[in-house]
């Protein structure tokens, strides 16, 4: 489980808040979206619980263990092991295939060829099967995407964030990785917090969070 306590937090140089007091439970193996206008705080709130950003003030427990100072080595530990994160922007590497950037978190953690077969099936299912070998140059601003989503998945992460994971895609791809994401929250009970402004998109997932002006309605 994932859970806020009265976090807050403020920009420096900026006089308003971003985050007021938010108090939030996410159950393990939910899937959930994160809604509201630009400048509504959905975006900050993925950081911070993601444990990419920190805290003006309050706390973030994992399982009740409260990850907001504890010693960076073990936030690294938790991100390689059980966290994946899918950016609005995709961060490939440009000298490696699209095998290569999927496989990467793999290479890190010593698994590469234990999670070659699982790579190869994930770029399958985002529609790049035939593109492995392609180099991010090669391929368009939406194939990249999915690989970096693909990438994400690699790990079979405990928790998937993702921030505007289908802002540059069609529908048609946009809904596949909306379903993709449901494959894994169905099959392997993996936790699936996503920001999305497509309503449509939104709608998929179980439980909606709304955030207006940096606080939960």
């Amino acid at each position: 489980m994932i859970q806020t306590i009265n976090l807050t937090k403020t920009f420096p140089n900026s006089k308003a808040p971003v985050l007021k007091g938010i108090n939030l439970k996410i159950e393990n193996g939910e899937f959930v979206s994160l809604v509201g206008r630009s400048g509504s705080g959905k975006s900050t709130l993925l950081y911070i619980i993601s444990t990419l950003d920190r805290a003006t003030s309050g706390d973030v427990l994992y399982d009740n263990t409260n990850v907001t100072n504890i010693p960076k080595e073990d936030i690294y530990k938790l991100r390689n092991k059980q966290i994946g994160f899918v950016f609005q922007f995709h961060y490939l590497i440009q000298e490696l295939s699209a095998l290569e950037n999927v496989l990467l978190p793999a290479r890190k953690a010593k698994e590469l060829e234990a999670k070659r077969p699982l790579a190869m099936s994930l770029l399958k299912e985002v529609g790049l099967e035939g593109l492995e070998n392609r180099y991010p140059a090669e391929l368009s601003g939406g194939e990249q995407q999915r690989v970096a989503i693909a990438r994400a998945l690699i790990m079979e992460p405990t928790y998937l964030f993702a921030d505007e994971p289908t802002g540059n895609l069609d529908s048609i791809n946009g809904l596949k990785i909306i379903e993709l994401f449901e494959k894994f929250n169905r099959e392997k009970g993996t936790t699936i917090i996503y920001v999305t402004h497509d309503k449509e998109f939104a709608a998929k997932a179980r439980r909606q969070i709304s955030l207006v002006d940096g606080t939960l309605v």
